[in-house]
């Protein structure tokens, strides 16, 4: 086996166990497994080449991987439940207590719930403030 296709194989075993366990750890090594398996293509030597595949680990994760978890923390924020109904405020159509309640958003009706001890009459209007299930955890404005 020539030694761009052994790099190949370790960047699509780390693919693949990225999908397995989606941690952004594996996908760092990818990337160096098939950056090293182009480096390959031009140079014979198998000690440089594991110590290229070691280096550019090394500095995928220590530097890529911190951008690549911050960019997924914000497309968590952005897209979903939380980016379409946190920080939104609605009107209360069942009264809310820590027990029970409904609110409307979009035409739907939601079952809500507050974290104080007092209950948010029909008809105020209340922000949400966490997404649980299917139990909205809002605050009266």
């Amino acid at each position: 086996m020539v030694l761009w296709e052994i790099f190949v194989i370790v960047g699509l075993v780390s693919v693949i166990l990225e999908m397995l366990a989606p941690s952004i750890f594996f996908l760092n090594l990818a990337l160096a497994g098939f950056i090293t398996a182009i480096v390959a293509l031009f140079l014979d030597s198998w000690v440089y080449l594991t110590l290229i595949f070691v280096i550019l680990s090394i500095v995928s994760v220590l530097f890529l991987r911190p951008i690549l978890l911050k960019h997924r923390e914000n497309k968590e924020q952005e897209t979903g439940m939380q980016g379409k109904y946190i920080g939104k405020i609605v009107k209360v159509i069942e009264p809310i207590t820590k027990f029970s309640g409904a609110i409307t958003i979009y035409d739907e009706r939601w079952e809500a719930r507050t974290e104080s001890e007092e209950t948010i009459h029909v008809g105020s209007e209340v922000r949400i403030v966490k997404y649980e299930s299917l139990v909205l955890t809002v605050e009266k404005v």
